[in-house]
């Protein structure tokens, strides 16, 4: 292809036409991403547990003057009901999910013995099987239509050893493996998959914690926490035919705090 005829500029409505997923996307980081992709022209559909805060991400992105809808789901759910909200997803965005991003995960912030067999199983239901599921169903129609993209988002916290919530952290590793086998499965039929790797990101969530927050950022080179739009804007980005070289790629968007220590 002549270098002339690329053009990996994003522009304002880089993704007219499309349709996109993005699971738990009623609040914070999840919420920032349906919106960015709603404002670059794509058709979104906003799921999570919650219909009234999904209600309110909705009528901000029609105020914006993007297209987004709402299906429920709990992520937690058995095999069969997150194989009949894929296909609900599929039908509501007129029968092709052009992107995908498995955005929803829980996080016990607790030491191991803390954790209880519930928070277990509901956090490798949410954050590993449930994005397993979905793609099963997902990816190959993408492949299919030659075309498709998967944006898993991860945790800076899966790339160190941390005192605390080691669960979370092995799940977050997971979906960066699943991110390369995925990338190398389904990507010579067109479907490019990566991963969003958040830093330490303030989110309505744990607000409550941000004097730890502010101290855990305060030595990077960025010296602020994250914010979900931040985030968002990376996943604009493997979105878009901009990063249309990028397969399997650990993008980081985390200030600076796995690559760089204090003086």
């Amino acid at each position: 292809m002549p270098l002339t005829s690329i053009n990996p500029s994003i522009s304002a409505r880089s993704l007219e036409g499309r349709t996109a997923l993005v699971t738990g996307s009623t609040s914070g980081i999840g919420a920032a991403i349906a919106s960015t992709l709603a404002a670059a022209g794509a058709g979104v559909l906003v799921s999570g547990r919650d219909k009234t805060r999904g209600q309110t991400v909705l009528t901000r992105i029609r105020e914006e003057g993007g297209q987004a809808r709402f299906l429920g789901v709990d992520l937690a759910a058995d095999h069969g009901d997150l194989r009949q909200f894929a296909i609900e997803a599929t039908d509501l965005l007129g029968g092709r999910i052009d992107i995908l991003v498995n955005n929803a995960g829980i996080y016990p912030a607790t030491t191991t013995a803390d954790l209880t067999d519930g928070e277990l199983d509901a956090m490798l239901a949410v954050n590993v099987r449930a994005p397993h599921v979905l793609a099963s169903l997902i990816l190959p129609a993408m492949a299919e239509n030659g075309a498709g993209v998967v944006v898993n988002v991860g945790s800076w916290m899966a790339s160190v050893g941390n005192p605390f919530a080691a669960m979370y952290t092995a799940t977050k590793a997971a979906v960066e493996q699943l991110t390369r086998s995925w990338a190398a499965e389904f990507g010579p039929s067109g479907v490019r998959v990566n991963t969003i790797s958040p830093g330490v990101t303030l989110t309505p969530g744990n607000e409550a914690a941000r004097p730890i927050l502010d101290a855990m950022t305060a030595v990077t080179p960025a010296g602020v926490v994250v914010q979900p739009e931040d985030i968002a804007q990376g996943v604009l980005f493997l979105a878009s035919d901009a990063s249309r070289m990028m397969h399997g790629s650990i993008l980081a968007i985390d200030g600076g705090i796995l690559s760089t220590r204090p003086a």
